[in-house]
Parts: structure tokens; sequence; C-alpha cells
């Protein structure tokens, strides 16, 4: 009874794990006999209850120490994954389940330090304490692994063979790791899983023969590798050339090497013939590729990820067709020449930041499983081809980025696609908009910026269900802005890029309250904090695709590696928008960042402006705005960058705000204003003082935004 079912819960279930989450204690009752509760398992000969599972289950509340639940002394199993237990800690009479060999309380939002009770658990063969309180629930904290609790497990627990404690703080312990991570589990230990524990030192205690898995990706471990089945050394500092010990290891099935500082040549010699995973991306490994080496060294091989490193040659177009590659990434490298084609059962398929050069092959069509296509950032010419808008129902991001591609965007995008993102921006593109990308009901994210494109403004756009980004910067646009008043248009838009085009008349307030994710500020924060694309579960840290973009702030172009889904952006600078500001654009309320710079705008800076409590950057400079400038601009908390300068502002700047705080280029241009921080004082003032020796308009570096 001291728990309430919540569906929010177990979430992460239903979206990740895709495991249909559903109360199981809705079947406990008087009525019905316990034998047939969900999630119980009990013994045959005795009847005592062995098992509880009530992973998934929708329970939100504190397990409280004299729960019903330490009754069940017979508990052999125990797994209350994926719920939330609100911030509580795990209470120390966990102890009292002595016959317990299985015990999961991860993705259970468990706060504080493990109790040293839990070492008790002298028979324990599996324990996961993962994953607890790392959401803004519990404020990103972890749970804590203490040097004498860590002690008492390595003690105690000799019979361990599987142990799961990613995401839970082990700094405590670093000095002491080697001696620790050799004793624990003895001989028995076949998975260990150490994912972000804050950990550091050498790895010699690894070579275990009884190890099977192992992950300790996201730590600060240094020194040789193991002969393992399955080795996951990601983010951490390892360095040099790989120890050629390494070829030794017939056994393993997947080798992560990512993220760390490994410089050698292309793995070739591995004998390892069953190896199904490679990932060595962001390292230092150089050179050409023996491709003879590589048939030869893994034919079983389904994930080839080699990204971010200095590789360099060619690929035979149809050198991966036989192959059983599920995800190809060969991007950011130094590979030259026709792209080669993917295999048949390839869905991750990108060869971005390359030197890439030719045509994009027409029977990249018939490679119907595809699900991401990047070939950004290279040399392709040629104009795009008409089957990519139409050949698959499951391709969900087309990124063609950063080419020399050129022609019309074809009209041919069909209503059965799964696009969620088109990135056709920085090519040659030209023609009109295709109107049958209205028919695109999934897309989130649409990049047509920096090409040729002319046309009015599309607010045919506006009816795309989930688009979050839009983005038609430096192109041939032109007209006005012009949306009837009571359309629902851009439900889901919290990114509306129109800069550097031929727009004109006025702003008009249909366009700012037709924003309604921006207006009533519900702009996708209840999806995830970045917006990714998981080719899997993610709770097994799968490969997955980060959507990025462009935008200009300071004059200066920033890349967004990741899309912050609560950052909340409109520039429509470099214009020709005439008329006032509207009053309704003080209704943007979750607006971080507003761009109206280089246009024709006059009269007044809105009042309403004080409204925007969440804006970080604000800039209406090179218009022809009149008037004072507002106090409440000063009330904005997080306004970190503002351009004003090169208006007809007058009047004193206030001094009791933070707008004394900006510098002189904020307000500069501007010959009817007056005092600090500018160099002319007003009448009855003191000589202001000369302006900062820094050109910055940013108080706080905003480039905090971009990380």
């Amino acid at each position: 009874n001291s728990f309430v079912l919540d569906s929010k819960t177990s979430d992460y279930c239903d979206r990740y794990d895709h495991v249909v989450s559903y109360p199981k204690t809705n079947s406990w009752d008087n009525v019905m006999d316990c034998y047939s509760w969900d999630g119980l398992t009990c013994d045959s000969a005795t009847g005592n209850v062995i098992g509880l599972d009530l992973t998934c289950s929708r329970l939100h509340g504190i397990l409280q120490s004299n729960s019903s639940l330490f009754l069940l002394r017979h508990l052999r199993s125990l797994n209350l994954s994926n719920n939330n237990f609100a911030c509580s800690h795990i209470p120390p009479n966990m102890s009292a389940f002595a016959k317990l060999t299985h015990l999961n309380l991860s993705y259970s939002h468990f706060l504080g330090t493990i109790p040293s009770e839990i070492s008790r658990l002298s028979k324990l063969v599996s324990l996961d304490l993962s994953y607890n309180c790392i959401s803004t629930i519990c404020s990103f904290s972890y749970l804590r692994l203490e040097n004498s609790a860590f002690a008492m497990l390595v003690q105690n627990l000799t019979t361990l063979r599987k142990l799961v404690l990613n995401h839970v703080d082990m700094s405590m312990i670093s000095e002491e790791i080697s001696m620790w991570f050799s004793e624990i589990g003895h001989d028995t230990l076949e998975i260990l899983d150490l994912y972000g524990n804050l950990l550091e030192g050498g790895i010699q205690w690894l070579h275990r023969k009884s190890l099977q898995y192992i992950f300790i990706e996201n730590n600060s471990f240094y020194g040789p590798l193991s002969n393992n089945g399955f080795t996951d050394l990601s983010g951490n500092k390892l360095q040099g050339p790989l120890p050629r010990s390494l070829v030794k290891c017939v056994n393993l099935l997947v080798l992560v090497l990512s993220h760390n500082e490994f410089n050698d040549i292309f793995p070739h010699r591995l004998e390892a013939s069953q190896l199904s995973f490679l990932d060595p991306q962001s390292n230092k490994f150089h050179g050409g590729i023996n491709l003879t080496a590589f048939r030869l060294s893994f034919p079983a091989l389904q994930v080839l990820v080699i990204s971010n490193n200095n590789f360099i040659g060619r690929w035979p177009m149809e050198f991966f067709s036989n192959t059983s590659l599920a995800i190809l990434d060969l991007s950011r490298n130094k590979f030259e020449g026709p792209i080669p084609l993917p295999s048949s059962v390839t869905f991750y398929y990108a060869i971005a930041s390359n030197n890439m050069t030719g045509k994009i092959p027409s029977s990249i069509c018939n490679f119907t499983k595809l699900k991401i296509i990047d070939l950004s950032n290279n040399s392709l010419t040629g104009s795009l081809l008409q089957c990519l808008t139409n050949f698959s129902t499951v391709l969900s991001v087309l990124n063609l980025q950063k080419n020399y591609l050129e022609g019309t965007i074809p009209q041919s995008f069909s209503s059965r696609s799964s696009l969620t993102t088109l990135d056709l921006s920085q090519n040659h593109f030209e023609g009109t908009l295709p109107r049958s990308l209205v028919k695109c009901s999934h897309m989130e994210v649409l990049d047509l910026s920096d090409n040729q494109i002319e046309n009015t403004f599309p607010r045919w756009f506006g009816t795309l269900p989930e688009l979050r980004v839009l983005i038609l910067r430096s192109n041939n646009l032109k007209g006005l802005l012009n949306i009837p008043g009571g359309e629902h248009l851009f439900l889901k838009l919290h990114i509306l890029d129109l800069s550097n085009n031929n727009f004109s008349g006025p702003l008009l307030g249909n366009l700012i309250m037709s924003l309604r994710a921006i207006v009533i500020g519900k702009n996708g924060q209840d999806k995830s904090l970045y917006m990714t694309q998981y080719l899997g579960k993610q709770s097994t840290r799968s490969k997955l695709y980060e959507n990025s973009m462009t935008l200009t702030m300071k004059g200066r172009e920033f890349k967004l590696v990741k899309i912050l889904t609560f950052l909340t952006i409109i520039d429509l600078s470099h214009n020709s928008f005439q008329g006032q500001i509207p009053e309704v654009i003080g209704h943007l309320h979750s607006l971080v960042g507003l761009n109206l710079s280089h246009n024709h705008l006059t009269g007044s800076i809105p009042l309403t402006l004080g409204n925007l409590t969440n804006l970080g950057w604000l800039d209406f400079s090179s218009n022809n705005l009149s008037g004072i400038i507002l106090g409440k601009l000063g009330d904005l908390a997080f306004l970190g960058y503002l351009n004003l300068s090169k208006n007809q502002l007058i009047g004193r700047i206030s001094q009791d705000k933070q707008l004394s705080t900006f510098s002189s280029d904020s307000f500069s241009g501007n010959p009817g204003l007056c005092g600090t921080p500018l160099p002319k004082a007003c009448l009855g003032d003191a000589q202001s003082p000369s302006p900062s020796s820094s050109s910055t308009f940013d108080r706080e570096g905003h480039e905090s935004w971009f990380k």
C-alpha cells in the first residue's frame, strides 16, 4: 500500500527496452491463489515464495525497511528494476534474504550509499545495481559504493558470476581497484560491467580466465588488454600501439576500443574468426587497410565502426556486398574515391567527412533495409536520385549535407516515408521546395539551408506533426510570412531559422502564435535531453545517430553536434522585414535565442520581451528601432548575450539592472544612447568610464550551449 502506480515510472521499458510495462501487482488480491499472482514464483515442494519479479511494474514510492517484502525470507531471486523508488536509500535489511542468488535493483531511482549489509548475501550469483538516479528526478546523482562496503563485497561474494555496477560512483575505491577486483568472484566472475564508474588505474586485474564479457567504458583505466570474449575498453586513456598479444585472443566476439589514444595501423592480424563487433572509433589509427587481410580476418563481422581516425585509401565499390555488416561507419577519415556500397543487410551506413567523389550510385536504392544514410561532408556530385526519396519505408535519416549536389529536389516523397531527418544543406540545389515533403509525417529535422532554392514561405511545412527543427537559411526565399489566424501549424517546432533570405513585409503575430511549442513551452523535453535515434536497446549502449545543426551567433557559426530538445531558437536575421516587432512576441515563453538583426524594423522594443524569462541571447542589431531601452530587459536572469547596436535608440542605459554589465559593443551605433558602458555620459552625469577593451557582447560565454 506504500506505492502508487504510475505509467511514466516504467516508461524506459516501453521506450527503449521494448518491454511492455504493466502493473503486475493488480493481480494480487485475496480471491486468487497467490501462486497465480504475476511476478511470483513458488517452490512446488514447500510452497514458499522463492522468486519475485516486479520489473517494469510502474511502482512509485519509497521502499521502507518495514515493508512486507522483507518477510519473504526464502527468496532466491528478486528483481525490482525499472520502477521508481523516489530517490530513497536501499534498505539495509536486504540482508534478510540469506538465500538470495539473483538481485536486480537497476533503473529504480535509488540514491545514496549502497549498504554494506548487501555483502551478507553470500550466495549471490548475479548483482545488478546499475543506472540508479542519473535522471533529473534525482538531480543526476549516483548511487555510491564506498571502500568499506566494497571490501566486504569482495570478501563475501565468492560465487558471483555477474556484477553490473555501471553508473555507480566508485571513485572512493580507485586506489584499491587492482586489489579488490583481483579478488571479487575469485574464478567465477564471467560478466563485469563498470561503465562510467569514475574509476582510474591499471587493468592488470582483467586477466582472468573466467571473464567473458567486460565493460569498462568511460573510466580512466590504462594498461594492456585481456583475452576475453567480449571486451569494451572505450572511453579510457589507453594509448600506444595495440598489444601484439591481442592476436592470440581467438575467442573474441566483441572488441570495443573507442575513445582512447591508440596509435597503430588497422588490426589486420587478429585471429578472432568469430569477431562480430569491431569498434576502434575515435583513436589515432592510421594508414591503409589491407583489404585481402580484412576479408580473411573478419568473416563474421556484423558491426564495423572505424570513424574518427586517420585511415586512408580506397574501397572497391562492391567490397562490402557479400558481408554480414548491419552497421558500417567509415566516417571522419581520409578515404577517397567512389563510395563503396553497403551489404544487403546493412541498416546503418555512414561514410561522412571523407574525400569521397563521384556520383551517388543508383544501385544504393536496392538496399531496402537502410535506416540511416550519412554521406555528408564529402565531394559528391550529380543530382539527388529520385529513388532516394521513395525507395524505402524504413529509411529514417538521409544526410547529404556539404557536398556538390545540384539540380532540383525531386517531387516524389512518399506517404509511406519513415524519414525523421532530411539534411540537404550546403549543396547547390535550386528550383522550388517539393510539396510532396508534406507526406513525410514523421519528419522531425528538415535542413535545406545554403542552397539556391526559390520559393515563398512554405507554410504547408507547418502541417508536419512531428517537425521540431526547420532550417531554410541562405536560400532565395522571398515574400511575406503570411499565416492566416487560427491555423494550428508548427505544433512541435522549437528551432526556426529563415535567416539570409529575401523575406519582406511585417512580422505578423499569426506566425508567432502558430509556434505553439515555443508559446506553451512544450518542445520535446518529454522525449529526451538530446534529439537522438537509438538503433537498438538504449540500455545496451547501442549505436545511435545524433542530429546536428549549425546556427549563427555573434557573427560566427557554431556547430551543434547534439541538438538539445530544450533549445528554442528563432532566427529571422538578414532579411527585409519592415514595421514594428509585434507585442505577441512576448508569448514565446520558452524561447532561448532570438535574432531579428539586419532587417528594416522600426518602432520601439516591445514591453512584452520582459516575459521571455528563458531568453539567453537577443540580437536586434542593424535595424531602425527607436525609443528607450526597457528596464525589463535587465530583469532577464539568463540573458548572457545582447546586441542592440546600429539602431536609433535613445536615452539612458539603466544602471540598476544587468544592462550595464554588457560591453559597449552591445549598444554602439545608437547616437541617442548614453551612460555606462558607453563612453558618452548623460546630462548631469560624470564622464562614463572607458569601455572595456573586450569586443564581445557575451557576458557569460554562451559557447556552453554548444558543448
